[in-house]
């Protein structure tokens, strides 16, 4: 696989086409929750499944060449080295490897924010219990009044001393775009290390690990099911370098060793069980994983490097001010920050009193209309196929809509 033809090659997309998509909802505004699977990610898909049913062993030999390609791929959509990535199956279960591999000391304290999505919360609860740690948490209101006045509420936090800051780089209910460069810079300021969770930025909002600088993000998690537009059970984990020395193997497995395959693949008396584990961020790979998911992730990454985060990004946010202007003409209340810097590829409501979301959910996708309801606000969620034209489906259908959903 690694010497076989890029399929991606001289791939041509535009914003707002869904050529990729010819089986899609009228108006998907879903990627927030799922990315519908693109022709790309289906052909690719279907490549990996053909070689697995002519070869079994053979088809696993092919692909295993594609995983440094795609970390190459990957890390350079973050400003990183494919060194410094490993293959995950969600970025739950990356946020588990990193925050049970940091070589914690009892009392060392750890910055939370209040609202965070719970996969960035739980980990990092039961990290405190075993390894007897105390847990903070930041309000995120102060940040969507300002960031300036967000990062005086961490500052005051973490004048009090902190080992990390756990925080997403969007928000998950209100599409918040926190500061992550800021956020770093005062974290290190205060000896403290920084963990993001990326899976409601990364293909929508740019953002860079900062690797080597003094913002630089300490560790990074993603799945690859959202605006990275794969499949579920396949993302990355981001360690910087000058941190893996430092993280303890307690997630390794088989495959963390050096020379882990050289039992299997250079001939007799190399079974060991005393080879080291490797001293690179690609430890926290322990075993088996979701070669079909990390084929279908390199689909849906192609895209988004043809266009470039920032040019989706702009796409999106003049979605945004359409969609905005339509809910808020019906009553609805928007939680999209007036900090231009704060916007994401998330846009969410409170309801107009007495409007049911559920029922208005269900209304919606009965036209072919698909948002999702985090806790009760109307979530929209475009990505870069996603048009103007659209808006106008939403505006029309919305009126009747909401007289059924009292």
């Amino acid at each position: 696989m690694s010497d076989a033809p890029d399929p991606f090659e001289g791939l041509q997309v535009a914003l707002g086409d869904r050529a990729l998509f010819p089986e899609l909802a009228d108006v998907y505004l879903g990627w927030a929750a799922i990315a519908p699977a693109s022709t790309l990610v289906r052909r690719q898909v279907d490549a990996f499944l053909a070689d697995y049913a002519r070869g079994g062993l053979g088809g696993f030999g092919r692909w295993l060449g594609q995983r440094p390609r795609l970390k190459e791929r990957a890390a350079a959509f973050i400003g990183a080295e494919a060194a410094d990535l490993a293959f995950c199956q969600s970025t739950t279960q990356g946020i588990i490897a990193i925050a049970r591999s940091i070589d914690w000391q009892p009392g060392d304290r750890v910055i939370l924010f209040d609202g965070e999505f719970p996969a960035n919360v739980t980990p990092w609860q039961r990290v405190a219990v075993d390894f007897g740690l105390e847990l903070v948490t930041v309000p995120l209101a102060p940040f969507f009044r300002s960031h300036d006045e967000g990062l005086a509420a961490l500052d005051h936090e973490l004048a009090k001393g902190a080992r990390l800051v756990a925080v997403s780089a969007v928000q998950f209910q209100s599409g918040l775009r926190m500061p992550t460069e800021a956020i770093a810079r005062a974290c290190h300021a205060a000896g403290a290390e920084l963990f993001v969770d990326a899976i409601q930025a990364l293909g929508i909002v740019p953002l860079d690990v900062g690797r080597g600088s003094d913002a630089a993000i300490d560790y990074l998690a993603t799945g690859g099911h959202k605006w990275l537009a794969g499949l579920e059970g396949a993302g990355f984990v981001y360690v910087a370098p000058n941190r893996v020395e430092a993280l303890q193997p307690r997630m390794a497995g088989w495959l963390s060793h050096q020379g882990a395959l050289d039992f299997l693949l250079a001939g007799p008396g190399h079974l060991r069980y005393d080879r080291p584990v490797r001293h690179s961020a690609d430890f926290l790979e322990p075993g088996a994983q979701s070669h079909v998911g990390l084929a279908a992730l390199e689909a849906g990454l192609a895209p988004l490097a043809a266009l470039g985060p920032a040019a989706i990004h702009g796409h999106v946010q003049a979605l945004h001010d359409r969609y905005e202007a339509i809910f808020r003409e019906h009553g609805f209340g928007s939680l999209r920050t007036e900090e231009l810097a704060g916007r994401s590829g998330i846009l969410s409501f409170e309801c107009p009193e007495g409007v049911d979301p559920i029922a208005l959910q269900r209304g919606l996708r009965e036209e072919g209309i698909v948002v999702a309801i985090p806790d009760g606000l109307i979530r929209v969620a475009p990505h870069w196929p996603n048009d103007l034209a659209e808006c106008e489906r939403v505006a029309a259908a919305l009126p009747t809509l909401l007289s059924r959903a009292v």
